[in-house]
């Protein structure tokens, strides 16, 4: 797979095609300063080498991975939008209205604490 339109054009139903790629063109467009990266199957971000964000697809999810560090930052706010979440993912399921406000403020934390990171990882 070579760029997030090849991992688009793997999902088969349009309504969750769609969902997935307003997610991606959001953060596209918002922080242009990201690299897009297709690492195991799914679409990354990642900002001078050091991982921000990533997804991946489920039955009845988008899973969002953010990190550990992040979800345990944002629990309550994770809650509050009405998603579950594991220790390093959150679920927006296909029937939920995405929370781009909750997802800028993820991304901009971890821009924010990582920017003198030089690992890929935490």
């Amino acid at each position: 797979m070579q760029d997030f339109n090849d991992f688009l054009n793997t999902i088969d139903d349009p309504e969750k095609r769609e969902k997935m790629e307003n997610i991606l063109m959001h953060i596209r467009r918002k922080y242009p300063q990201l690299k897009e990266e297709i690492k195991w199957h799914n679409p990354m971000f990642s900002d001078h080498g050091t991982f921000i964000i990533g997804f991946s697809l489920a039955k009845n999810n988008i899973a969002a991975a953010p990190e550990a560090a992040v979800i345990n930052h944002f629990e309550q706010e994770i809650l509050k939008a009405g998603y579950t979440h594991t220790q390093n993912l959150f679920r927006i399921k296909w029937t939920d209205e995405v929370d781009y406000d909750l997802l800028d403020r993820i991304v901009e934390y971890n821009i924010e604490e990582k920017k003198d990171m030089t690992k890929y990882w935490r």
